[in-house]
């Protein structure tokens, strides 16, 4: 299975445009089963009050849960899963802030179970915050028993998103500690850097696997709609299961999660 992280800027492009389409085609050629997304707005006036999740699934022939890390009024703006696969949501939450810094933007994750092939696959997607002492907390919570420790107990688990970490950074040690990246025990790799996307120099975005995957091949898409679509590039790993599939219920296809799960 091909699994596609991507942080789209709520579809605002290198030009400054929004163009959700743009997205979609960087997706799209791609061939992702499961998207892993961050920075998605729905209701929000700067993007024309769209649903982007929904848009997005809608255009790529997927189903979409979303979760909003941020509230305004009526806009939302948070993170997404869209997934080709029956799928179900198990959890969606927000993770801790830094006391005494309120101006900080909110972060939040999600967690939906998909089904593949007989296996049952925890996808939890995350953007952590941009301040290291924020992410010590935001990455306690999330390696903690509501969050990675209940996934792993209920199958192989896929940790994904835009944690603005470097491999050096503080917060990739601790996940690496609990997880494996992708791109370390690929099979093959093609990129490295993921940001900025004209010239990118530094690798924000990850894919963590834990026991039971394979990783075949990890590629940083630079081509076509992929180098302006965002100013993030889009990050595939190609997976496998490891070993046959217990015996176990498949999720039911759920409809996106609502704003306020």
């Amino acid at each position: 299975m091909r699994l596609l992280s991507y942080n789209i800027r709520h579809g605002r492009g290198t030009d400054g445009r929004v163009d959700l389409e743009r997205v979609a085609r960087a997706i799209r050629s791609s061939h992702a089963d499961i998207v892993t997304l961050q920075e998605v707005d729905l209701g929000r006036a700067r993007t024309g009050g769209v649903d982007q999740a929904q848009a997005l699934a809608r255009q790529l022939g997927l189903r979409a849960h979303f979760h909003a890390a941020l509230r305004v009024e009526t806009e939302r703006y948070g993170d997404a899963i869209l997934t080709r696969h029956p799928s179900r949501l198990i959890r969606a939450g927000g993770l801790p802030g830094l006391a005494g810094r309120p101006g900080l933007e909110p972060r939040g994750a999600l967690w939906v179970e998909v089904a593949c092939d007989g296996h049952r696959l925890q996808v939890l997607n995350t953007h952590l915050g941009l301040v290291a002492a924020e992410q010590k907390g935001q990455l306690a919570a999330l390696l903690g028993p509501d969050w990675l420790a209940a996934a792993s107990a209920a199958g192989p688990v896929v940790l994904a998103g835009d944690f603005n970490a470097t491999p050096w950074s503080r917060a990739y040690r601790q996940l690496t500690a609990r997880l494996s990246d992708a791109r370390a025990i690929a099979r093959s790799r093609a990129g490295r850097a993921t940001f900025p996307s004209r010239y990118p120099v530094l690798r924000l975005d990850h894919v963590f696997v834990g026991p039971g995957l394979r990783v075949d091949h990890v590629a940083v898409l630079r081509d076509g709609d992929a180098r302006r679509a965002s100013d993030h590039l889009p990050l595939l790993a190609t997976l496998d299961f490891a070993a046959p599939p217990r015996a176990v219920r498949r999720p039911q296809d759920t409809p996106a999660a609502a704003p306020e799960a």
